[in-house]
């Protein structure tokens, strides 16, 4: 029981569970632009999310961005090192575009965890905007990198797809700052800290009604897409209505992040069954 435990705890703290969720995000977009899934671009982001998840969880404490003196993250930091020559291996296999695009949000990434100039605030520290930085990057991921690997354009269906998975994002990372608003620097003035935990989650709710009524915006609409977004913002909406589990230490870091995992299997199971 101890060795499942530590194999599940690993699974989260190593960022394979985030990175799980990310590609299933991508895979989400493939399934609406009615495009066979890249093999080599879901590899990439899959890689590429756990080397920056785990960078900016473990990386920014380290003395220089590289030794750190915890055995149990010197694992960590070996499988990162290891998911950096696989990422590095699925990114060369992509086009010269989606290098440009990978530059670009990886410079963003960065500058979340890594300050620009030595007396510089990174990203992340600066009030009330990383929620932001992370809602772009994940959609950039997840709906841009995906259109330029299936060569289609970016057009006002891309657009709205990009907004809404920048809602969908925002909406799944408000969980987690009512967890760690009594952590969290006041300086950073998270939403929770700013609005309070039940305006925080009346925020979210309005967000994820954007999120679906968006979906009728678009010039092409089907009716899968339409009756799928309607599941996960009910399921959205539940879990912010929810009041100890959003506390609890594995509803946040497992449930939640499992819901686009849960969104890309209704997608292909309807696809396949129906």
């Amino acid at each position: 029981m101890r060795t499942l435990k530590a194999i599940f705890d690993f699974y989260l703290d190593a960022s394979i569970h985030v990175a799980v969720a990310v590609i299933s995000m991508a895979g989400v977009t493939f399934h609406l632009l009615g495009s066979s899934s890249d093999i080599d671009l879901l590899g990439f982001i899959f890689f590429s999310v756990i080397v920056c998840y785990n960078f900016i969880k473990y990386g920014v404490e380290a003395y220089k961005y590289l030794i750190v003196s915890n055995a149990y993250h010197k694992v960590i930091q070996v499988f990162s090192f290891v998911s950096f020559v696989f990422a590095i291996y699925f990114l060369i296999q992509l086009d010269e575009e989606i290098w440009v695009a990978t530059l670009v949000l990886g410079v963003l990434s960065a500058l979340y965890a890594v300050p620009l100039l030595p007396r510089a605030k990174n990203l992340r520290n600066l009030g009330g905007l990383k929620i932001y930085i992370v809602a772009f990057v994940w959609a950039g991921f997840t709906v841009l990198l995906p259109v330029l690997d299936a060569k289609m354009p970016l057009n006002w269906d891309f657009a709205i797809t990009f907004i809404q998975r920048m809602l969908l994002v925002l909406v799944l990372i408000l969980p987690f700052e009512i967890r760690d608003m009594q952590w969290d620097d006041r300086s950073l003035r998270t939403l929770p800290q700013v609005l309070g935990t039940k305006n925080t989650k009346r925020l979210g709710m309005g967000l994820t009604l954007i999120f679906f009524l968006l979906t009728f915006l678009k010039d092409g609409i089907h009716q899968l897409e339409t009756v799928l977004r309607l599941v996960l913002s009910v399921l959205l909406i539940l879990v912010l209505a929810s009041k100890k589990q959003i506390k609890s230490k594995y509803f946040v870091i497992f449930w939640v992040e499992a819901i686009p995992i849960f969104w890309f299997c209704m997608f292909w199971w309807a696809e396949n069954y129906f």
